[in-house]
């Protein structure tokens, strides 16, 4: 699609600027295409850990149409909070919110094993993490200090680095397959190597709107390649749609709430993070869309919808929320600045919240096809922290800081057992890996002078 079809370079960077109606349209549905499965992936593989998901016989499996339900209707909404914005709450630019995997490794330890009873505890936690984020609001423009390059980019890629052995463990069967003869056969694997090989073609060889749904087109090659080898039957689908609703509201406290220390100080840590990886967001937008920095209005309302929508998810059984940086990239793609854009897509999102049988469909996706999606997905998370990475000065100060960061958090979250001996709060927080890695970080990098007395890449010569 031509910017130039749609207006002068002026309207194109103004974010109040309504594009002709079909193509603003258009451009909606494409913000939402390039996010879609990313979104409803965390609520999968929440549920799948706790037990109750894809493959795993639970009885309970349909609460996973619910979080899939919830995990898009709070993404529309958050949305509409920072595109159309009420009061101090949203940056009124066009950036499209949805579920968070940051939070993945902290959520997974808490729910895993533990079924839908473990979901109080976990939605106790969220509601704590958006009020905190609501809070950081109201200075966040002055604690970004605490985060420069060398941490944000640690953060991100143990993100990464934490989550792909889910990518594996479902290209192999899932986690319910595991110690038996299916788990890891060739046709599993089939279907995943199928949808990475689809995904990548796409995205490097087709144009457009397609290369921007690459990981869309790679898990609907997957999805009709599981149907015609008898990896998905028929019946399951016609099962999973006729048993959904056509439309039903959200339940408040459908799982009830229960209040840790623990969940809650890690979501709090993760609300920081995520904080300051909206403010980058945010100064991306501007600086991409817009050609100009920044305001501390928009940063502050982003921050603070952020917050909200959070906040509103744990009430309502969705997952935390957060801006989705690959829209940000969309927007330098397209030139278009308009947050009506955003605000359609918005409307899509919550017009599928509404429906659950749209969570039937993509309930039926194969685990085994999902798990092609989430290698890429995952593997790019990590990726993106290696490249916030190369910002690094790389002196012998940076490096001592990511490398006891590093082992302390990954070797918690690969060997638990070390530290079995610790009060239970504290064996949650270390083992989730990500929380002993930041926070390391953020202290060294505080308390540690600049330079080191002796480290020649300091003083040689530029």
């Amino acid at each position: 699609m031509s910017s130039r079809s749609i207006g002068t370079k002026a309207q194109l960077q103004d974010p109040d600027y309504m594009p002709p109606t079909g193509q603003a349209v258009a451009l909606g549905l494409q913000h939402v295409l390039s996010m879609f499965v990313a979104n409803v992936t965390p609520a999968i593989i929440v549920a799948g850990a706790a037990g109750f998901g894809f493959g795993s016989g639970s009885p309970d499996l349909p609460e996973l149409l619910y979080l899939i339900q919830m995990a898009m209707l709070f993404a529309g909404i958050a949305t509409l909070m920072q595109s159309i914005g009420f009061g101090p709450v949203g940056a009124r630019l066009p950036i499209l919110q949805g579920t968070s995997f940051a939070f993945l490794p902290i959520m997974i330890p808490v729910v895993a094993g533990r079924g839908v009873d473990a979901l109080a505890a976990l939605y106790g936690g969220i509601i704590v993490g958006g009020m905190f984020h609501i809070v950081l609001g109201l200075f966040i423009g002055r604690i970004r200090f605490a985060l420069p390059p060398l941490v944000t980019g640690l953060v991100v890629m143990m993100i990464g680095l934490a989550l792909v052995e889910i990518g594996i463990q479902y290209a192999a069967g899932g986690t319910a397959a595991i110690g038996t003869e299916a788990y890891g056969n060739l046709h599993s694997w089939s279907a995943t190597l199928l949808v990475v090989v689809v995904t990548l073609g796409v995205k490097f060889f087709a144009p457009g709107i397609f290369s921007v749904s690459a990981v869309l087109i790679g898990l609907l090659t997957g999805y009709l390649y599981a149907l015609g080898t008898g990896l998905l039957p028929p019946a399951a689908i016609t099962e999973s749609w006729s048993s959904a609703a056509t439309f039903a509201l959200p339940q408040p406290f459908r799982y009830g709430v229960e209040f840790s220390i623990a969940v809650a100080l890690g979501f709090c840590l993760m609300a920081f993070v995520s904080a300051v990886e909206t403010v980058g967001d945010v100064e991306a937008i501007t600086k991409t869309g817009a050609d100009r920095q920044a305001t501390d209005r928009e940063i502050t309302g982003a921050t603070f919808a952020n917050g909200m929508g959070t906040l509103l998810s744990g009430v309502f059984g969705s997952l935390p929320n957060t801006s989705f940086s690959q829209n940000v990239g969309l927007i330098a793609m397209t030139g278009v600045m308009s947050r009506h854009v955003v605000t359609i897509g918005a409307l899509f999102l919550i017009l599928c919240g509404f429906i659950p049988k749209v969570g039937a469909v993509i309930r039926t996706i194969p685990i085994e096809v999902l798990g092609g999606g989430v290698i890429v997905m995952f593997g790019m998370v990590a990726a993106a922290g290696i490249s916030i990475l190369s910002e690094v000065k790389w002196n012998q100060r940076n490096m001592l800081i990511f490398a006891v960061s590093l082992s302390f958090g990954l070797g918690l979250e690969l060997e638990p057992e070390a530290v079995q001996h610790l009060p239970e709060t504290v064996h949650v927080l270390l083992t989730s890996g990500l929380v002993p890695a930041a926070t390391l970080a953020i202290l060294l990098n505080l308390l540690l002078p600049e330079r080191l007395r002796a480290d020649p890449k300091e003083d040689a010569p530029d």
